[in-house]
């Protein structure tokens, strides 16, 4: 059973970052330290999927003038490129996607004061509820 887990560290360690991401997003309150453990489960979802697209003893997918002046044409020869390119892209939508969350988290700490998500909810709905009433007090004055 060790022995496995050995051979597959990588995929091990994928796996342990994603269970700390994911606990970190549902116990923490603050809404950064969620953003920051959903940053840590992109990581391993990208630790995952580099470990995986990697083949040892194999090239980098670059096509390589053999001797007899023809072209190395065997697949089993070069690593699959599309797990790198699919990490590529995570990460660059990643980086979006936490700058829009900071910026969103931003505006709302200037707005409510907190970054707790239980004291901003509770906030936002005490001005639902002020909010009703005055729009109940204006029908009943239209009304009147």
């Amino acid at each position: 059973m060790l022995e496995k887990l050995f051979l597959n560290h990588y995929e091990a360690a994928a796996v342990i970052l994603s269970g700390i991401g994911l606990t970190n997003l549902l116990l923490q309150r603050n809404l950064i330290k969620k953003i920051i453990g959903l940053n840590i489960m992109d990581t391993a979802v990208y630790l995952f999927l580099a470990a995986k697209g990697y083949v040892e003893g194999r090239a980098a997918p670059i096509l390589l003038e053999n001797g007899s002046g023809g072209w190395l044409n065997s697949a089993n020869l070069y690593v699959n490129p599309v797990p790198a390119g699919l990490v590529l892209t995570g990460i660059v939508v990643s980086v979006s996607v936490t700058a829009f969350a900071l910026a969103l988290t931003l505006k709302l700490y200037e707005y409510y004061g907190t970054l707790n998500i239980d004291e901003a909810l509770m906030k936002m709905t005490q001005e639902q509820q002020e909010l009703e009433s005055k729009i109940d007090d204006a029908e009943e004055e239209v009304l009147a």
